[in-house]
């Protein structure tokens, strides 16, 4: 069974999901959308096999950062 996305990709596994893991084991972001900070925050998140999401990362522009919780 792949760990992440990328190992899924090389064999070949199109539908793969990482398995849940409980957002308390990895941080959220407040980075705003489509900024590197974000983008590489989301590749780190790949490479440890973690879900690419978090309840708490920031998802609009305008969202104000005091109500994005970052753990840590």
């Amino acid at each position: 069974m792949p760990h992440s996305v990328l190992d899924a990709i090389k064999l070949g596994e199109w539908d793969f999901e990482p398995e849940n893991v409980d957002e308390t084991l990895f941080d959220s972001t407040a980075a705003m959308p489509g900024t590197h900070e974000k983008l590489n925050i989301l590749a780190q998140r790949v490479q440890k096999g973690l879900p690419l999401w978090h309840s708490r990362d920031r998802r609009h522009y305008d969202e104000e950062v005091e109500k994005v919780e970052v753990n840590g």
